[in-house]
């Protein structure tokens, strides 16, 4: 899984919430499953970072395990902030949804509608708002690459990671195929700061975290991370043994991550991002029961919500895929949900 690469996934349709199933196990059948689990992946070195079930916004289960920073010696706790790779689109998503609710753009129009002075113009004539969401643009292109000259740190706007694919042709025909394209979201939120007046970061604030409450929620400077925020650390290969030395993933990091991934934020906060979708407190928000995964070196973030028995889980690890995602997909087992969602 590349950088910021993941999923997005919904469990319930767009018009309207499912009934909640029932839970097939009791309640505390499935925390000491899960407690006992998580317990023996960090003694196996396989888990380092915070677990949270939750049910109507309030934490039924809380396991927490690691190190947020293992040269200081500091241990992962409930408010630690953890990279979320790609679970960042969708915060993306809604901010399109708002601005197309407000009437500033329509889903099946081309990007040239609202930037006529896209850089690429034969580009942005022939792809469409809704085909960058859906991944069908064919926009492709690498911004995991350091701008030229230069080195991945000095990437801190979204400004920045435009040169990486703008002049680059389209990878097929818009709507043809579908190709996972984390250039597309950075296109999006610039679009977002051209028809919003904010700049990208600003307003997924104000119009979501804030109405969500989600105070530790934000894109970061890598070099000026705050207080209580995990170091990812990486064996760097998914693929390579536990018996590899682990090292930060800092280096592998941009400046700053974008509208495509590289937030950060806390268990409690997306608990409360959840529970903020169920009660329609974010504007032109998503269903409550999404499932959404991010991750690449050092880091592994999974956000269900809606599971039966009405649970909510916000998996957190500072470690290389598929640490969050092993322990989801257990649970999702455990509650007879598969893994196509159904």
């Amino acid at each position: 899984m590349s950088l910021l690469g993941g999923s997005i996934a919904a469990q319930q349709p767009p018009g309207g919430a499912e009934p909640i199933r029932p839970s097939p196990i009791p309640r505390a059948e499935l925390i000491r499953r899960l407690a006992t689990s998580l317990d023996s992946l960090a003694k196996a070195g396989q888990f380092s970072g915070v677990a949270v079930l939750a049910k109507n916004g309030e934490s039924v289960f809380q396991g927490i395990y690691g190190m947020a920073d293992r040269e200081r010696h500091v241990s992962n706790n409930l408010e630690t902030a953890f990279n979320l790779g790609s679970i960042n689109k969708v915060f993306t998503q809604i901010a399109i949804l708002q601005l197309r609710a407000a009437g500033k753009l329509d889903l099946d129009s081309t990007l040239a509608t609202y930037w006529p002075d896209y850089p690429n113009r034969e580009v942005a004539s022939r792809i469409t708002i809704r085909q960058l969401m859906r991944h069908t643009s064919g926009i492709g292109g690498n911004v995991f690459d350091p701008p030229a000259g230069g080195k991945r740190n000095d990437i801190r706007t979204l400004g920045d990671y435009l040169p990486l694919f703008v002049n680059q042709p389209l990878a097929f025909e818009p709507g043809t195929r579908n190709a996972y394209s984390n250039a597309g979201y950075v296109v999006l939120g610039l679009l977002i700061q051209r028809l919003s007046g904010e700049d990208y970061y600003t307003y997924v604030r104000e119009h979501i975290f804030k109405p969500a409450g989600m105070t530790r929620t934000g894109s970061f400077a890598v070099d000026s991370l705050p207080p209580n925020t995990a170091i990812g650390y990486t064996r760097g290969d998914e693929d390579a043994p536990l018996t590899a030395p682990l090292r930060p993933n800092s280096r592998d990091l941009p400046g700053r991550g974008s509208s495509a991934g590289g937030g950060y934020s806390t268990a409690q906060d997306l608990v409360k991002f959840v529970q903020a979708l169920r009660e329609h407190r974010i504007p032109n928000g998503l269903p409550a029961g999404l499932g959404i995964a991010g991750g690449s070196g050092g880091m592994n973030a999974v956000v269900e919500g809606d599971l039966p028995g009405g649970y909510d889980l916000i998996v957190l690890a500072n470690l290389d895929p598929p640490a969050a995602e092993r322990v989801a997909r257990m649970t999702r087992a455990w509650l007879g949900v598969s893994d196509d969602g159904g």
